[in-house]
């Protein structure tokens, strides 16, 4: 495949200054989409997901939020830099977000029809009757029947898996290069999960558009991504093609997640869990922020702070001292892999 980067982070810091002084939100990631490609954000909540893509959309409220190093690159276009008149340009146009709750995305004072044509209208020159048109046929693509009186209705009158496909559409209305879907499928029950996730997908094989997939759900990444980032506490601890990660996972975190996925050919008293929770951004000075839930750590872990190692195996990477060649590998620790 060749390497075309629709969006390149490197060095990416974003942090919020408070009384208690800088809190890293984001800690130095490096990471790239192609184009083309469906690419999942995997975490649990407190590990940076969010904030990536808020950063990246140069929406980090300010203050207290600030990005404080490295580059964004868009098509080359380093967005860090950009001007905000630039960013109105990109948002909703090249690159267009899909956020997490759609009624309090969707302004309730406005119809359907309104909302979606003010999007189109922001980046293209339409006519009112074009305009019309162009919304109607986005509301027939994702899915929704009845898509002329949809556009006269509000949205307290759909139900959330129609109002997130409205929300779908506004983001795909002027064709962007990469759609942000900051876990588009929360609080939707899981016959609708199933049709949304399917239309994204869909929509990613009719147009091309990247897609950047936020979700803490390992179902949701096995059912559409190409590739997976698992990140922990502000930083990236693994990446891997979709088949690599889930038959073959690395680090200890990763392995948890996946241990935590309910399999229905297994009958057990109790689900997995990983012991205690995300550490509080900045709490953690020295050493791997991982290492105090992780039942692999050892000594270096609580010292220093593992870099991210390349693995034989390509495009494969991992941030854990158990992969560091001078220290052995994990098959030579004798750890289990699979519950």
């Amino acid at each position: 495949m060749k390497h075309e980067p629709v969006l390149e982070i490197t060095g990416l810091r974003t942090s919020f200054i408070t009384d208690a002084g800088e809190i890293p939100a984001v800690d130095g990631i490096d990471l790239y989409i192609e184009k083309g490609e469906i690419v999942g954000i995997v975490g649990e909540s407190g590990c940076g997901k969010s904030v990536t893509s808020l950063s990246i959309m140069g929406l980090v409220p300010k203050p207290p939020g600030k990005v404080v190093d490295g580059e964004i690159l868009f098509k080359g276009e380093n967005l860090r830099t950009a001007s905000e008149k630039r960013m109105c340009q990109i948002r909703g146009n090249d690159i267009a977000m899909i956020f997490q709750e759609p009624m309090t995305s969707l302004n309730p004072l406005f119809t359907i029809g309104d909302q979606l044509t003010e999007a189109i209208k922001l980046h293209q020159k339409m006519n009112k009757r074009a305009l019309k048109e162009r919304a109607v046929e986005m509301l027939k693509l994702v899915g929704l029947p009845r898509a002329e009186e949809l556009m006269v209705n509000y949205p307290h009158q759909l139900s959330g898996g129609m109002r997130q496909r409205v929300m779908i559409a506004m983001a795909m209305a002027c064709n962007p290069q990469l759609l942000i879907a900051d876990e588009p499928t929360t609080a939707l029950d899981v016959t609708i999960q199933a049709q949304i996730l399917h239309l994204m997908k869909d929509l990613n094989n009719k147009t091309g558009t990247s897609i950047m997939l936020i979700t803490h759900d390992l179902g949701v990444v096995a059912e559409v991504c190409d590739r997976v980032i698992v990140m922990y506490s502000g930083k990236i601890v693994e990446e891997a093609d979709i088949k690599t990660i889930f038959k073959n996972p690395k680090h200890p975190y990763t392995m948890g997640l996946i241990k935590s996925v309910p399999d229905i050919r297994e009958k057990k008293q109790r689900l997995y869990s990983i012991p205690g929770n995300v550490p509080r951004p900045g709490s953690i000075k020295h050493g791997c922020r991982f290492a105090a839930r992780c039942e692999h750590a050892f000594d270096r872990c609580r010292i220093e702070d593992p870099e991210l190692y390349t693995l034989k195996e390509k495009g494969h990477s991992v941030r854990c001292f158990l992969h560091d060649e001078k220290e052995g590998s994990v098959d030579d620790r004798n750890i289990v892999t699979s519950s």
